[in-house]
C-alpha cells in the first residue's frame, strides 16, 4: 500500500484562487540557453553579499566559485557559464536599488558541462561538515525566500528536531516547478533528504504534496527507498498551504508561536526544489549556477518549465519564450506573492521561482474604493490578523501600533486580504512598505 496519507484542512480561513497551472504542468524541464552576457549579483540571499575571487578579464570556467561567502550569512556564488569576467560593477536588482554584480560573457559554444568538486561523504561527513558543504554550494531557499539553507537548518542548542518537513505543496498560482522538480528528479529529492536528516538530527521527513499533485505523490510514495524514514502526505487544495506555519500545523498539528521559528516547535522545513539541489549537488562537490523557473500566463507562447543559469538576463528569457507584444505586467514569482517589475533590465537569481507575464486584458486598472468593513479580508486572512484595521493603520502611518497592538511582523504577505478586498485597496502593498518603515526606524534607535 501506497505511503499517501490525506489530511483534513489544517488552518482556518485562506482563499482558493484559479490554480492556472494546466499549461505547464505536463511540461518537461528543458535546458536554457546561455545569454551573450551574464550577471551574477553578488546578493542573491538574505544576509550579506558575497566577496568576488575573480577579476576583470579572467577567464573561468562553469561551475568555478566566483565569490566566497562573507561571514555566516552569506553563500557563495557559481559561474553559470565557461566564458570571460567581463567587468565587476553596480547592476539592478529586483527591488530598483543597485548592487555589486559580475558580468560574465560565455564563449561561443560554452558547454553545459560542470566540473566534478571534492564531493562531501554523506556517510562521512558531520552535520556541521554538511552544512558547510551546503554554504560553499550556495544554496539558499529556492521557493522563493532566498535564506541561506544552511542559516535556516542550524539547530539552537536548546532545541532538537524531530521532523523534517519538505514542501512540494506549490499553492502558488501558475508556478510549477516544484511539481516539475518532484517528478523528474526524485533520486535528488531522497538524497536531499539523507543529508537533511542527518545534518538537522530529525528522526523523520515528511513530504507534503497538495492535491492537485495526487499522481505525483503516488509516484513519490512508491518510489521511497526503503531504509528512508520519510512518508508522502497528501493536503488539500487551498492557498496558503505552503507557508510553513499552515503546513506544520496541517500536517502535525502543532502552531508555531508568534514571532517564533519551526525549530520552536522541533521542526525544519525546506523547499522541495531546495531539498533536490543539495541531493544534486552536494555528491559531486559542486556549486549551483542554474534552477528551475516557470516561464508561464497568457502573455507567453512558449510557456514552460526552464533550467535556467542564474544570471540569465530577465528580458533575454522572455524574448526565448516569445513574450506577446501586448504584455503590460510581469510578476517575478506567482500573482499572489510575487512582485510586479518595473524594469526587465535585471538577472535572474536563485530566488526566482517564476516569472508570469499578463497581457493588457488581464491587468486593467482597478479603482481604489474605501473601505467598507465587510470583513472579507478578515475571513480570509490564515493568521487571524485584522487586515482592515492594519490598512487604515498604514494610511495614517502609525507603523509602531500597527506591530505593537495588530502583530503586523506576523504577516507574511500572502496575499489573501488582497485577493477578495471588494474594494481593491491594495493591502499587502501597504504592509509591506509600513514594514520597511518599522525595520527603517528600530534600526536607527
Amino acid at each position: 500500500m501506497l505511503s499517501v496519507l490525506r489530511h483534513q484542512p489544517g488552518f482556518a480561513h485562506g482563499v482558493h484562487p484559479p490554480e492556472a497551472k494546466e499549461d505547464t504542468r505536463d511540461l518537461r524541464i528543458k535546458q536554457f540557453p546561455f545569454a551573450p552576457v551574464m550577471i551574477v549579483p553578488l546578493l542573491q540571499h538574505t544576509g550579506r553579499p558575497a566577496l568576488p575571487v575573480v577579476r576583470e578579464a579572467q577567464e573561468v570556467m562553469r561551475g568555478q566559485l566566483l565569490a566566497e561567502p562573507d561571514g555566516d550569512m552569506s553563500v557563495a556564488m557559481h559561474a553559470p557559464a565557461t566564458g570571460v569576467i567581463q567587468r565587476i560593477a553596480l547592476a539592478p536588482g529586483v527591488s530598483g536599488r543597485m548592487a555589486p554584480a559580475i558580468f560574465l560573457q560565455p564563449f561561443p559554444g560554452s558547454s553545459q558541462e560542470v566540473a566534478e568538486g571534492i564531493p562531501c561523504e554523506l556517510h562521512s561527513a558531520t552535520p556541521e561538515e554538511i552544512l558547510q558543504a551546503i554554504q560553499n554550494a550556495g544554496i539558499v531557499g529556492l521557493g522563493g525566500a532566498a535564506f541561506p539553507t544552511h542559516v535556516k537548518l542550524r539547530v539552537p542548542a536548546d532545541r532538537t528536531i524531530d521532523t523534517l518537513i519538505v514542501n512540494g505543496v506549490e499553492c502558488e498560482p501558475y508556478l510549477t516547478t516544484d511539481h516539475r522538480v518532484m517528478v523528474e528528479q526524485q533520486g535528488d529529492i531522497f538524497t536531499g533528504i539523507r543529508y537533511l536528516l542527518k545534518a538537522t538530527g530529525a528522526g523523520r521527513a515528511m513530504i507534503a504534496v497538495e492535491g492537485n499533485k495526487r499522481e505525483v505523490a503516488n509516484s513519490l510514495a512508491a518510489a521511497l527507498p526503503a531504509d528512508l524514514p520519510a512518508s508522502v502526505h497528501v493536503v488539500p487544495v487551498k492557498y496558503p498551504q505552503g507557508a510553513e506555519k499552515m503546513l506544520i500545523r496541517a500536517l502535525l498539528d502543532r502552531e508555531v508561536p508568534s514571532g517564533g521559528l519551526p525549530s520552536d516547535v522541533d521542526v525544519v522545513t525546506v523547499n522541495v526544489a531546495t531539498c533536490a539541489e543539495i541531493g544534486r549537488l552536494l555528491p559531486h562537490g559542486r556549486g549551483i549556477q542554474e534552477r528551475v523557473i516557470t516561464i508561464g500566463g497568457p502573455g507567453i507562447r512558449k510557456k514552460g518549465n526552464y533550467r535556467i543559469p542564474i544570471g540569465t538576463p530577465l528580458r533575454f528569457a522572455l524574448e526565448y519564450a516569445s513574450m506577446d507584444e501586448r504584455v503590460s505586467r510581469v510578476f517575478l514569482g506567482g500573482p499572489m506573492m510575487g512582485q510586479a517589475l518595473s524594469s526587465l533590465d535585471i538577472p535572474i537569481t536563485k530566488g526566482t521561482s517564476g516569472f508570469i507575464a499578463f497581457t493588457e486584458t488581464r491587468t486593467a486598472a482597478r479603482h481604489e474604493f474605501p473601505c467598507i468593513h465587510c470583513a472579507y479580508c478578515v475571513d480570509a486572512c490564515p493568521l487571524f490578523l485584522n487586515p482592515s484595521q492594519l490598512g487604515q493603520l498604514a494610511k495614517a502611518g502609525q507603523y509602531e501600533r500597527m506591530a505593537d497592538e495588530y502583530h503586523l511582523l506576523d504577516c507574511f504577505e500572502c496575499g489573501s486580504c488582497s485577493y477578495v478586498c471588494p474594494a481593491h485597496i491594495p493591502l499587502v502593498q501597504r504592509f509591506r512598505a509600513a514594514k520597511a518603515q518599522i525595520r527603517k526606524r528600530r534600526a536607527a534607535s
